[in-house]
């Protein structure tokens, strides 16, 4: 049996050999590649469905309607890029603008910051020159009041002193004189004329 079991392996091996087209001692096996209805291989089939399917999309006009879409997208991209440009060209513009107003705006704080400078020195200046006519103007004032008060003091005082020069000089004529001695003095004033 060990005999029948040694022809039946070597047999065997014999008939894969000739299916595979290999040596027996051929370390590199052959399958079989599978056939489309017995005469077409994979590939042929493919390629040929490929062919067919290109066929029915030129026909039915699918390249026309990718490269009208392609086209549409192209000229929508086209006039984003426009508009893109259009709206940088206003940013620019606004950015250039505002950066003048800005720069105007610091001239003019400058300017407005001068002319604050100036006015304040203007108004110090004018409150001292004030300051000084109002204590020069007081002083006129207090002297001139000063001035009145020592010549209606001195008027008082004169006028007191005639009174009492002229209440003495009664006292002194009626002490002095009698009704004779005015009579002396009368004719010796008129013998005078």
């Amino acid at each position: 049996m060990a005999e029948t079991n040694v022809a039946i392996e070597q047999h065997l091996d014999t008939e894969a050999a000739e299916v595979t087209g290999a040596d027996t001692h051929a370390a590199v096996e052959h399958h079989a590649e599978p056939m489309f209805l017995g005469f077409a291989p994979p590939v042929a089939v493919v390629s040929a469905s490929m062919i067919v399917l290109l066929a029915i999309l030129a026909w039915k006009g699918v390249p026309k309607l990718v490269a009208g879409g392609l086209d549409a997208k192209i000229a929508e991209i086209k006039a984003q890029l426009a508009e893109a440009k259009s709206l940088r060209a206003e940013a620019e513009a606004l950015r250039k603008e505002y950066a003048d107003k800005i720069a105007n705006a610091e001239k003019d704080a400058a300017a407005m910051l001068e002319h604050a400078r100036h006015e304040a020195q203007a108004l110090i200046a004018k409150a001292e020159k004030d300051t000084a006519e109002t204590i020069a103007r007081r002083e006129k004032m207090a002297q001139d009041k000063i001035a009145a008060a020592e010549l209606a003091a001195v008027t008082d005082l004169r006028n007191q002193a005639a009174t009492a020069a002229t209440a003495a000089a009664r006292r002194l004529i009626a002490a002095n004189h009698s009704e004779a001695a005015d009579r002396t003095l009368v004719d010796q004033a008129i013998a005078g004329i």
